[in-house]
């Protein structure tokens, strides 16, 4: 699975439109999107304190882009999933709440599991 982090009202909104089209993709050419074990790293370092998340659990197979695995944008070595094109909202199989804890720190939501 590969997962996306994103505000409710922007996933409301692609729902309305039918497909996520974040503002960043026409800047960056790319989606960031994270493997399970990756989700933290961006979540603390670009939205820490808030509570207005969600994640979404993405099946790649249904993904109508491109997928490439390149370098992070914040200088990782470790190589992250990027959609290189909108992501289709069928390809979405889950949305799990994803609200920062009392320090504005996230922890992975016990309904990923291990």
């Amino acid at each position: 699975m590969l997962f996306h982090i994103i505000s409710r009202a922007d996933w409301q909104n692609a729902q309305d439109a039918g497909e996520y089209r974040p503002a960043g993709l026409a800047h960056e050419g790319f989606i960031h999107l994270s493997q399970q074990s990756q989700i933290l790293r961006p979540a603390n370092l670009l939205y820490r304190g808030r509570n207005d998340l969600c994640l979404l659990v993405i099946e790649p197979e249904l993904v109508a882009a491109k997928v490439v695995f390149e370098p992070g944008s914040h200088g990782e070595t470790e190589h992250f999933p990027h959609l290189y094109g909108v992501l289709n909202i069928d390809a979405v199989i889950d949305v799990i709440d994803f609200p920062c804890g009392p320090d504005g720190s996230f922890e992975l939501p016990d309904t990923l599991g291990d």
